[in-house]
Order: structure tokens, then C-alpha cells, then sequence
């Protein structure tokens, strides 16, 4: 039973959370031989202050901005209270 835990930006919606579900089945099923019924998808929903890539925390990245905003984050540099 493959069991998968994704971690995603707060601020997803549950039809795209439904359709990376449906994705990430299918390919459990077709590259590991899963039956659909037995691939588990967990989701944990995760905060831009709560993640860093290369040593920036996402919520301090301005290269990330657009996304952050996007989903109703503070893009990097709005919180002037540090």
C-alpha cells in the first residue's frame, strides 16, 4: 500500500488537491502496480514561514511573490513587523 505524504502551501483548492490525487494514483498504479484503492494521499498544509529552499524561508523569497500572493499569502517583504 504506498502511502504519500505531500506537503503544500495553505491556500490550495480541493478541486486541485482532487486532481493531483487522481494524478499521483494513476501513477502508483501504473508504475508501481498499486491498486487504486490502496494508495493513500495525505496532504499537510504548511505556511511560507514554515518551509525554506536553498536557506530562504519561502515567506521571505520575492522570487516566490506571485505565488504566495496567489494564495492569499503576505508576499515576501509585506511584514514589516518581522
Amino acid at each position: 500500500m504506498p502511502s504519500i505524504t505531500v506537503q503544500l502551501l495553505r491556500g490550495r483548492t480541493i478541486d486541485q488537491k482532487r486532481a493531483f490525487a487522481v494524478a499521483v494514483t494513476d501513477a502508483a498504479v501504473e508504475n508501481l502496480g498499486a491498486r487504486p484503492g490502496d494508495v493513500r494521499i495525505a496532504f499537510e498544509h504548511i505556511e511560507p514561514d514554515d518551509v525554506a529552499n536553498g536557506g530562504v524561508l519561502a515567506a521571505d523569497d520575492a522570487s516566490r511573490s506571485a505565488v504566495l500572493s496567489g494564495l492569499g499569502h503576505a508576499a515576501a517583504g509585506d511584514d514589516v513587523g518581522g
